[in-house]
């Protein structure tokens, strides 16, 4: 994660150490601890370095103690309007980044078999990738002998999971996560697919404790208007988020405004054009890393008709954050809340 121009990361290490404070809370009555690293140290800059050291490792943090053991069978409704039985979670595939995360920070990433091209984090690179860009090879599925599959809406092609679900495999949709609300969730239907309640309900209490901390810092004052841009320059690609971008719940919820969203733009993403820029004027942009490199960094997005004449152009504001994490909605989303509340409201 980075922020180009002439500001520079200051806030967000100090609040990013409440955050991990949280981490040693114990949930009540479940039996499973919300912990999920050893006690932050009371320094508030020790804490800040601890929490920058977890985000640059890109590894995640899972609920201490022992890891849960599935209670199955268990039978769960699915996104698809099907009704799926769960009767074995130990070879788990999870065809979506966050809701690998969900699995690996419950205790279950032992049990996980594969990944997609979403799942970028350390703990999952050595899997093995059944994802072509982002579409599901059926066979690479197949062969790695899953005893659950968890996929949402959005994941295909149709005929790929038609397929490893009439191979006998039990196939549990899940609705996309585009906003903050549904991260817990999300959260608690995989527990519950994977048999696993308790540790969903203290996964998403140790959520809600690291969020709290990181809304309460948010300054108080004007909200700044904030422009998520997803470009990939190889294939002419340069949109602008608004209204269910995902990026609009991350950003109301950092004390900001969504460009887009307050220029009238009511669909997920519309192509730039320089009026949509003009109408948006953004005092700061946000991007994922690799499609801030895909037109050349800062230097090449000011170059795009349009982006140098808005105010964050102009002040070379502009906020990357890695692919994997910004719109994961998992349990890393209150750091990226944290990172978002220092990069956006540092004062020129």
């Amino acid at each position: 994660m980075r922020v180009t121009g002439r500001h520079r990361p200051g806030r967000a290490l100090a609040t990013l150490g409440l955050a991990l404070a949280l981490l040693t809370g114990a949930c009540g009555g479940s039996g499973v601890s919300t912990a999920g690293a050893d006690p932050a140290p009371s320094d508030a800059s020790a804490r800040a370095a601890a929490a920058h050291k977890r985000l640059a490792t890109n590894s995640l943090v899972p609920l201490a103690g022992e890891a849960p053991t599935p209670k199955l069978p268990v039978t769960v409704d699915s996104s698809d309007g099907r009704q799926v039985t769960v009767r074995d979670a130990a070879r788990i595939l999870p065809l979506n980044g966050g809701v690998a995360e969900i699995v690996f920070t419950l205790g279950l990433g032992d049990r996980v078999v594969g990944r997609d091209i979403t799942a970028t984090f350390e703990e999952a690179k050595k899997l093995p990738q059944v994802t072509k860009a982002h579409d599901v090879s059926a066979e690479s599925v197949l062969s790695l002998r899953p005893t659950v599959v968890l996929a949402d809406t959005d994941t295909g092609p149709k005929e790929a999971i038609d397929q490893i679900r009439d191979a006998g495999i039990p196939v549990v949709v899940l609705d996309p996560a585009t906003k903050l609300a549904d991260v817990t969730t999300r959260t608690t239907r995989i527990a519950e697919a994977l048999g696993v309640p308790a540790a969903g309900k203290a996964l998403n209490r140790r959520m809600d404790g690291e969020l709290a901390a990181a809304r309460a810092a948010v300054p108080e004052g004007s909200r700044p208007k904030v422009a998520f841009l997803y470009m990939r320059g190889s294939a002419a690609v340069y949109l602008i988020g608004g209204k269910g971008s995902g990026a609009d719940s991350l950003l109301e919820a950092a004390g900001a405004q969504d460009a887009g969203t307050a220029a009238g733009l009511d669909k997920p993403f519309t192509p730039i054009t320089t009026e949509a820029l003009a109408q948006a004027q953004p005092d700061v942009i946000l991007m994922m890393t690799k499609g801030l490199d895909s037109v050349g960094g800062l230097d090449g997005l000011l170059q795009i008709p349009g982006i140098a004449q808005t105010p964050a152009g102009m002040n070379r504001r502009v906020v990357d954050m890695e692919d994997g994490v910004l719109l994961s909605f998992g349990p890393r989303t209150p750091l990226v809340i944290d990172i978002l509340v220092d990069r956006i409201h540092q004062a020129d």
